[in-house]
């Protein structure tokens, strides 16, 4: 069963490079950018050979991809995916280099996330009072901790560490370390 089942998701894996990978910058970018920050050790060269170990191993990366290509139900999802309950809004706009760790318990509801968005569990960022058009607005290259809260009609600026815990009710300005609840600066990076 199990030379299979990986006879089966090798031409899956395949199949899914040619039709979403092959020449999709965004996802390429999540790929380039998932393996480098997880320090993957294999001496793999080719993008496509990323992909592949990435489907195989990494199951947060399995949930990128299947929000990335809207696949929600799709009957390959279950030789790669576990259930993380987890979810992205439709609406949200998340740009390349998007990854995460562990995202059980976590709601994405931004107006728009920049490039190299990482998330780790249980984080939450939605709207204020129910109102969509409160959504925050999250620059590039934010790294964001467990259990954190971001609500409300905000912008997080560029280059921001998110302390775990802490919860973000005001703006964030560029290269600062956050942290808290409320959150506040606890150190400005050059």
């Amino acid at each position: 069963m199990s030379k299979l089942k990986h006879g089966l998701k090798k031409i899956v894996l395949k199949q899914l490079f040619q039709k979403h990978v092959k020449d999709n910058a965004l996802i390429q970018m999540d790929i380039l950018n998932t393996f480098e920050v997880r320090g993957c050790k294999a001496e793999l060269e080719s993008i496509e050979q990323k992909f592949y170990h990435l489907m195989l191993y990494y199951p947060e990366f399995v949930f990128i991809f299947s929000w990335r290509i809207k696949a929600k139900n799709f009957k390959w999802r279950s030789l790669f995916y576990k259930n993380y309950n987890c979810k992205i809004f439709g609406g949200t706009k998340i740009k390349g280099g998007l990854m995460c760790y562990h995202p059980f318990a976590t709601v994405i509801n931004a107006k728009s996330i920049g490039e190299n968005f990482q998330f780790r569990n249980s984080l939450t960022i939605g709207n204020k009072n129910n109102d969509n058009k409160l959504l925050p607005i999250i620059g590039n290259n934010v790294n964001v901790g467990a259990n954190v809260v971001i609500i409300g009609d905000i912008t997080i600026g560029d280059n921001v560490i998110i302390g775990a815990g802490s919860v973000i009710v005001k703006n964030v300005p560029s290269n600062s370390v956050v942290a808290g609840n409320p959150a506040e600066v606890i150190k400005t990076m050059q």
